[in-house]
């Protein structure tokens, strides 16, 4: 099967790149299952339910976010129920929302996707690698061989040690958060895909989707500035995976950096 992810959605131009252009992504890569980032789809600071709501009937499967999912406080209800959308289960158990959905892709194969938050110069959490192997016994007890697992972290370090840990036991391991795709992409020894960050779908004439002036502006003079989402050279940003639905092994994994305006 194919599996699209792609990287954090940032503001208006992230989201409007996402619904009108997925629907024919989709068919041109012949893909099967997509996993998108959303925690920064409402002005590039967490989610409204009805952005959710667009997003699935575009075409997304599941919705991962990190540590701006509660940005806005309409989401806690939401995300309550709506089981599509991920918070990350190292979270506390009491956070509104599940860390992992599990159920069938468009060609009928089981597939879970985890979300999961990173610790290293992040906000305190428990720990990714213990709620992994939870996430993964559950996922397997259940018939799930397709495992998708969304690491929101900073530390390339971080994100490199867990994908490591997992190989063998998840088809892939995507990092999101730093919103900049990295090109090391590959399959690890034991049939996991990897990637240390999917990148931005969003506009790139940007600090990381945020107009220029005010982010260069609170470098230069260290005072608090109000951030606005940028508009310009907009992209959807992720990876292509194809796995073997009878292994959960990875078979091959693609970058894409595709246009929208």
């Amino acid at each position: 099967m194919r599996i699209l992810a792609l990287g954090d959605v940032v503001g208006r131009a992230g989201r409007k790149a996402i619904i009108d252009a997925l629907p024919e992504v989709k068919k041109e890569y012949k893909v099967d299952f997509v996993v998108v980032n959303v925690e920064n789809a409402a002005g590039g600071f967490g989610l409204m339910p009805y952005m959710g709501e667009e997003f699935l009937a575009s075409g997304v499967d599941v919705m991962t976010s990190g540590n701006h999912i509660y940005d806005k406080r309409d989401i806690y209800d939401y995300i309550a129920t709506q089981p599509r959308l991920l918070r990350p289960a190292n979270y506390a158990p009491e956070a509104p929302g599940k860390g992992m959905w599990i159920g069938e892709s468009s060609c009928g194969v089981l597939v879970a996707v985890i979300n999961l938050q990173g610790r290293v110069f992040m906000a305190a959490n428990d720990c990714p690698f213990r709620a992994a192997d939870s996430c993964i016994a559950i996922a397997k007890a259940k018939g799930a061989k397709i495992i998708l697992v969304d690491h929101h972290a900073e530390a390339t370090s971080e994100k490199m040690a867990l994908a490591w840990y997992l190989d063998g036991r998840v088809t892939a391991v995507v990092g999101t958060h730093t919103h900049i795709q990295t090109a090391d992409e590959r399959i690890l020894a034991d049939g996991t895909a990897y990637i240390t960050d999917l990148g931005m779908t969003g506009p790139y004439n940007s600090v990381v989707g945020l107009e220029t002036q005010g982010i260069i502006e609170r470098f230069l003079y260290g005072m608090p500035k109000k951030f606005e989402p940028a508009k310009d050279n907009v992209k959807l940003c992720g990876v292509l995976i194809d796995a073997d639905a009878t292994t959960g092994k990875a078979t091959s994994i693609r970058r894409l950096q595709i246009p929208y305006d």
